[in-house]
């Protein structure tokens, strides 16, 4: 039995046909394409709960997938990430199927009301007895801004400031408009909330004026567990400063555990203690009973790939059109205002290997950006703990070729290897919530080092304005 703590599983899914895996919607045995029936997500909950995963980290985007040839069509033919549904209604179903699963769920700050979105997660929160967290990001694509009321896209620095202040505009709302006592319920004084313990949180910035309090009642979490996942220079930064789980990209082990020594720095500046944020990096699995006919299922997955699609979300997630470029032209750092740490990490931090376009295609075939690993149960797990040592992670996202067929596989044989050494949770344990079971048993509220905690007294830093 190993000593060290078991590691973080999510199930990464988006609520789409094709996610990451290019082309794979064609295999027979794949049946993403139910993502629009309800029983096709409570079947891969529950199959996530029983098994001891911590979470269901959702993905999203806004926008269509039209960087490549400068039209959405080689994303529609190929169902690359298009045509996609909004994650955040998927979830009450699903925490009502489930025990101890957790939802992560990605929503953009650049294109949503920080006032509405407080009320959406806290009624959520309620609903999943706190197993609900937010991946907070800023959208990369232009489709998105379009279709949203802009004229282009917000500077990549200015989306992170705006956040910044989004953020600080729900820790207001979360943390401080109603006190801890505000909930009465008393039925004999006829009193449900006390209204000298609700506080309107007079918030007037850059981006946002919300004068009043929160419309909903303290969740048992109040603030959701806060996912981030950008690794540019201002998304470090934004990271150290506001997340509790980090979402990293990298293929070498080495290129994610520079990320997470550079976020450490930061945090730490920022007051953050060591263990204040935990690490996840995305992995696909392609597992059966022997090495040998898991490189066989491997090899059939292949043969359903799509370079069309690989290069359609890899134009999307760079913002360059890779349409132009000759399969055997090397890849190039473009500083665009799309996402920027997919690029930086295969041409600036990965020096290891020179990329080259259709290496990049056929890498994300199976598993997008992110590492494959093809074996038994025992080779499997030995190089997930050997990629969580050397690389510093707490934990992974795990996506899929085939859905659900990717989650079932590892479930089978994985699951239990995992479980025998101490390295993954059983679903036995006690309830608790997302952050709990993140961060430790009584932990249900932000870390007294985060710095949204500053804003839990809002009575002592707004005062009501007196008339002169």
């Amino acid at each position: 039995m190993s000593s060290k703590r078991p590691l973080i599983f999510n199930g990464f899914m988006m609520n789409v046909v094709g996610h990451v895996s290019a082309g794979l919607w064609r295999h027979p045995d794949d049946r993403a394409s139910e993502y629009t029936s309800l029983d096709y997500w409570l079947e891969i909950a529950k199959l996530l709960d029983e098994a001891g995963f911590d979470a269901m980290f959702i993905a999203d985007a806004l926008g269509q997938i039209d960087v490549y040839q400068g039209k959405p069509d080689a994303a529609l033919r190929t169902a690359a990430q298009t045509p996609v549904n909004d994650p955040l209604l998927l979830v009450s179903a699903m925490a009502a199927a489930t025990r101890q699963l957790g939802f992560g769920i990605t929503v953009s700050t650049t294109y949503e009301q920080p006032y509405l979105l407080a009320r959406k997660f806290s009624t959520l929160d309620h609903l999943t007895q706190g197993r609900v967290a937010w991946n907070v990001v800023t959208s990369v694509l232009e489709s998105a801004a379009r279709n949203l009321g802009l004229e282009q896209q917000m500077d990549h620095d200015e989306r992170y400031e705006r956040a910044q202040e989004f953020l600080e505009v729900t820790y207001k709302l979360w943390e401080g408009s109603w006190e801890e006592d505000a909930v009465q319920r008393d039925r004999v004084r006829g009193v449900y909330t006390d209204p000298t313990r609700v506080h309107p949180i007079r918030h007037q910035g850059r981006w946002f004026k919300v004068p009043d309090a929160h419309l909903s009642e303290p969740s048992p979490q109040r603030t959701p567990v806060l996912f981030q996942a950008g690794t540019s220079d201002r998304g470090r930064q934004f990271a150290a400063e506001n997340a509790e789980v980090v979402f990293l990209g990298g293929t070498t082990a080495q290129a994610i555990r520079n990320n997470i020594e550079r976020i450490r720095v930061l945090a730490r500046a920022a007051g953050r203690g060591d263990e204040a944020i935990r690490f996840i990096t995305a992995i696909s699995v392609v597992v059966d009973e022997s090495d040998e006919k898991a490189h066989a299922k491997f090899q059939d997955y292949l043969r359903y790939t799509s370079q069309e699609a690989a290069l359609a979300l890899f134009s999307a997630w760079t913002g360059v059109d890779w349409s132009g470029w000759a399969l055997d032209q090397p890849l190039e750092y473009i500083e665009t205002n799309a996402g920027r740490s997919a690029l930086a990490g295969l041409t600036r931090i990965d020096a290891e290997r020179q990329w080259t376009v259709g290496d990049i295609s056929d890498y994300i075939g199976i598993g997008g950006i992110h590492p494959t690993l093809v074996g038994d149960a025992r080779s499997v797990a030995d190089a997930l703990e050997t990629l969580a040592d050397e690389s510093g992670v707490d934990g992974f996202n795990l996506a899929y070729a085939i859905s659900p067929g990717s989650f079932e596989d590892f479930v089978r044989w994985v699951v239990p290897e995992l479980q025998a050494r101490g390295r993954m949770r059983s679903a036995s344990g006690p309830v608790q919530t997302l952050r709990e079971r993140l961060q430790g048993a009584g932990q249900r509220r932000l870390r007294d080092d985060h710095p949204g905690v500053r804003f839990r007294h809002l009575p002592h830093h707004y005062s009501t304005p007196t008339k002169e």
